[in-house]
């Protein structure tokens, strides 16, 4: 058990600071690490880092909102609605596919998104 509690802060620590450094939520190092260090099932890996992603998005906005004037609350308005809806669609979705199909998809994300980065200028 204690075993597991460390990984856990581990993978959320480095979580974390992706998230806030990079704005991708986390989601890209829990959703790997929960299935392959913790051996979850992709489902459950998604589902659980979507719960994780709540705590540690209010926390780095809490922390923006105090100390600059980074966010931009007119598309924080207008993008939640929209992310709000596909996020209950998108979950509805994601119960209806085998776990193969997620973890691959969830893969090629990475690596086009990856790429289009690493071509990107500036």
């Amino acid at each position: 058990m204690m075993k597991l509690m460390m990984m856990g802060v581990l993978v959320g620590v480095f979580a974390g600071l992706v998230g806030a450094l990079c704005g991708v939520g986390g989601g890209i190092i829990m959703v790997p690490a929960f299935v392959l260090v913790f051996g979850m099932e992709q489902k459950m890996a998604v589902a659980t880092s979507l719960a994780v992603v709540v705590v540690s998005g209010f926390s780095g906005t809490v922390n923006n909102a105090l100390r600059s004037e980074l966010i931009d609350w007119r598309v924080v308005g207008v993008t939640a609605v929209g992310a709000a809806v596909a996020s209950w669609w998108g979950a509805d979705w994601m119960r209806s596919l085998g776990s193969v199909q997620l973890q691959r998809g969830f893969a090629v994300l990475l690596i086009l998104v990856g790429v289009r980065m690493l071509l990107m200028k500036g």
